[in-house]
């Protein structure tokens, strides 16, 4: 009887020993990514100062507006955990992965692989059970076909509890292949990500979302080369918080014309004011300047008014089509300005103004020709006037 006893502890002991080792091990190397204090290490992209906070060791989305946060930095391969709850039925966000530092043209989101962080909506297309897909250029393989072909993985199960119960994902990033786990189980995933190393980002979309327990584990670097790495940050501000008009300096007459609606900032054509444009309250010397625009009118060729600073700029004009968004790329230093428009496009626009009155320092202003026009993803860098940048 003393043997066998011995011999029921000893099993016992190799079963503990091969079981908690192996979790233990699992979970070294693991760092918060939220100290659950602040929102140290995360930049806002494209949001309002409050869109993103932090109370009793949750981050809260507001959902407004549309857009996203980011972390401070790149990450290649890794694995991360996090929880997350919808306070609304039918509430949106997501987690983005390998993402650029900025939102792409046109969208209020950057390209990157999205981890869908949805509640109660579902179709023969979508779930909300942990979809995984690329978004605004980036590409993926899916782990099984989709319906309509799209580089979208559905998951296996359904496993998401619903609103406002919370949920776990457990993402794992390694060399371009991407698996997710939701609460427990893997459902989903793809392989050959491009890009494969990014940032890493929390999305706002429309209703108020929460994440805690935030976690990463980096794995070792298979070193991408530079077309499979995201854009990093070059120092590019957002101008516009998606709220309101904070930042710039409406005349009395632009109210109820200049309208901030969401991700985007409407002018509807008919502000009282003498001067119609909208300018930016800080005055700035060297910089460059990202914007999007579009013309709600008829989509035809066009000229396009650029948003320039001070008047020396009106005369300077390019050809668009009315009807859809185009990305704006300007940089002044000193007496010249350089204007790329769709520099994405296999042969972007350039256009070069040498300017002899323009002033050492001034506001930055959107201009609207008098007619209905939507500017989105307006973000400023100032350069160093002695050294370029």
């Amino acid at each position: 009887m003393p043997s066998r006893c011995f011999l029921i502890v000893f099993l016992g002991c190799l079963v503990s020993h091969f079981n908690c080792p192996a979790s233990n091990a699992e979970e070294a190397g693991f760092v918060p990514l939220f100290n659950g204090k602040d929102l140290s290490g995360w930049v806002p992209v494209n949001v309002a100062p409050k869109t993103f906070t932090v109370k009793d060791g949750i981050i809260v989305s507001t959902g407004i507006p549309t857009g996203i946060m980011r972390t401070e930095r790149h990450y290649e391969n890794f694995i991360i955990e996090l929880e997350w709850r919808h306070m609304v039925k039918g509430g949106n966000a997501g987690l983005f992965i390998w993402s650029d530092a900025l939102t792409s043209a046109g969208v209020p989101f950057s390209r990157g692989i999205e981890v869908q962080v949805l509640d109660g909506r579902e179709s023969e297309t979508y779930t909300s059970h942990g979809d995984v897909f690329s978004i605004h250029g980036a590409r993926m393989k899916p782990d099984r076909p989709h319906p309509k072909g799209a580089e979208r993985c559905l998951p296996s199960e359904k496993r998401c509890k619903p609103s406002p119960e919370w949920n776990h994902y457990r993402v794992e990033c390694r060399d371009g292949v991407i698996q997710l786990a939701v609460n427990g189980k893997i459902v989903s995933g793809g392989s050959m990500c491009r890009p494969r190393k990014g940032y890493i980002c929390l999305e706002s979309e429309g209703s108020e979302c929460h994440f805690r327990n935030i976690k990463l584990k980096e794995l070792p670097s298979s070193n991408p080369p530079a077309d499979e790495v995201a854009t990093l940050d070059q120092g590019f501000r957002s101008l516009y918080t998606g709220l309101d008009l904070a930042g710039w300096k409406p005349d009395d007459g632009h109210t109820g014309h200049w309208q901030p609606k969401d991700w985007t900032l409407t002018y509807d054509g008919q502000s009282a004011a003498k001067d119609k444009n909208l300018w930016s309250e800080k005055e700035y010397g060297d910089f460059e300047l990202i914007c999007d625009c579009r013309w709600s009118a008829k989509a035809e060729k066009r000229k396009l008014p650029l948003i320039l600073p001070g008047s020396e700029f009106d005369s300077v004009v390019v050809d668009v089509s009315a009807g859809r968004w185009t990305r704006l790329h300007i940089t002044k230093r000193r007496a010249s300005v350089r204007v790329v428009y769709n520099e994405n496009a296999a042969i972007p626009t350039v256009v070069n103004v040498d300017l002899r009155r323009v002033p050492a320092r001034s506001q930055i202003g959107l201009r609207h020709d008098g007619e209905q026009i939507q500017f989105a993803n307006i973000f400023v860098r100032e350069l160093d006037a002695n050294r370029g940048r």
